[in-house]
């Protein structure tokens, strides 16, 4: 296994890029400033009233197209790939990203400018371990036409390879280690490429509005506009590699695989970031452990049916671990020589998750207890057996003082067991 660095870390000096927006065409900065440990990398629009954050994870992802968007309405942000795959490269867990534009700027379309821009900040340890996704076990996937396989690897790996035709594209193919060196010089220049004859559909739909020779590589049906030469050959790929690793990035940790991507696309990453971020085994980082469980929610044997949270983003959602075991008491009779974990305490893993998330929005915690008041739009759709880890997954929906309504789906091993959607109150124990 790779050697994780002891603490997390952020960057030691603020970094400023300034330039126009790829898709919505606007002049932004990006001002990169040192994150609190455990928060991840997250956007600020300052040209917004109110000043709305953005956490760049996979729950906030609104648009695959063209770009990665993050966020809703006003309060989003889009074309963070390149931003997210130099902070991922660069193994910088905490970053704080004031934006006076709806996306960062695009530079010369590839990745350096955020790279260099970071490393020139340097870096800062930060108390707390970085999170690290760590496939065990090979796996296929596919999305669309894009198809990925990914295999245990004691670090952080990719082969790409991608198809067009077009005499300067063809097949191409690479394998590159993604450390911060390996990033920096064979990655990073790499710029993003778009087709002439696609210009102005996408300028119809409100893209590609910021695109320019500057920016861009623009190929038309034989070649290459403008007098700009390419810096590789294979320029292509490595770009499209790059994008992989800034849309993993979503996943708020750092991953651990070799993954072979063919036909990338941001649609396709994300389908695979968000079944490695299900899946994988998870390594530091752990939000809340049982000692924090038991102070919070007044459960306890047998009925306390959450071992761990994993992930809490603010009040809007909460992700819990429960591991089920053959000494849990109900498979004594449910069924004896047929153990199966009863849906219903399925649903009240789910619930004491969600409590979590609803108990840390009030004062006193210790002093509440939450009564769930009603269940809708259940669905059990597998059973969940001795061995299995439960992973409850928690969005808050709607937040009235002491009354929300959740939603809250169950998986293992990135399968859906369960879902429903609950209303609950917090009350006076």
């Amino acid at each position: 296994m790779g050697a994780a660095p002891v603490g997390r870390r952020t960057i030691a000096r603020e970094a400023v890029i300034r330039g126009v927006g790829l898709h919505r065409g606007r002049e932004a900065s990006a001002r990169c400033i040192a994150g609190e440990s455990g928060a991840g990398i997250v956007f600020r629009r300052v040209d917004l009233s109110g000043t709305p954050t953005i956490p760049a994870r996979l729950s906030q992802v609104r648009s695959t197209d063209r770009r990665t968007a993050l966020g809703d309405g006003e309060g989003s942000v889009e074309t963070v790939e390149h931003l997210l795959a130099a902070a991922a490269a660069l193994q910088i867990d905490d970053l704080l990203v004031e934006l006076d534009g709806p996306e960062p700027p695009i530079c010369d379309g590839s990745f350096a400018p955020y790279v260099d821009a970071l490393r020139a900040a340097g870096t800062a340890e930060l108390p707390g371990e970085p999170v690290v996704y760590r496939v065990t076990a090979p796996f296929h996937l596919s999305e669309g036409e894009s198809s990925y396989v990914v295999a245990p690897a004691p670090n952080f790996r990719l082969t790409t390879t991608i198809e067009w035709s077009h005499p300067l594209i063809g097949r191409q193919a690479g394998s590159y280690d993604i450390t911060p060196e390996g990033f920096a010089r064979e990655l990073g220049p790499a710029r993003t490429f778009g087709f002439l004859d696609e210009a102005e559909a996408l300028r119809a739909r409100g893209l590609a509005l910021g695109a320019g020779l500057e920016s861009t590589l623009v190929l038309s049906e034989d070649g290459l506009v403008g007098d700009d030469a390419l810096r590789w050959p294979d320029e292509f790929v490595r770009h499209k590699a790059g994008d992989i690793v800034g849309d993993l990035a979503l996943m708020g940790g750092r991953v651990q695989a070799h993954v072979v991507a063919t036909r990338p696309s941001h649609q396709g990453n994300i389908a695979l970031a968000r079944w490695l971020h299900r899946t994988a085994q998870r390594d530091g980082g752990v939000a809340m452990d049982i000692g924090r469980i038991l102070d919070v929610i007044p459960h306890r044997y047998p009925m306390l049916l959450v071992d761990r949270i994993i992930e809490v983003e603010g009040t809007r959602r909460i992700v819990g671990i429960k591991n089920v075991t053959i000494n849990e008491p109900f498979f004594q009779g449910h069924f004896p020589g047929h153990p199966i974990m009863p849906g219903v305490l399925i649903i009240e893993a789910m619930a004491q998750v969600g409590g979590m998330l609803l108990l840390g929005t009030i004062e006193d915690p210790d002093q509440k207890v939450v009564y769930f008041m009603s269940l809708d739009n259940v669905k059990f759709r597998r059973p969940v057996l001795p061995g299995d880890q439960l992973r409850c997954e928690l969005e808050m929906l709607q937040n009235r003082g002491r009354t929300c309504r959740m939603k809250g789906v169950a998986y293992v091993d990135g399968n859906v067991v369960a879902e429903a959607e609950m209303m609950a109150r917090v009350v006076d124990r």
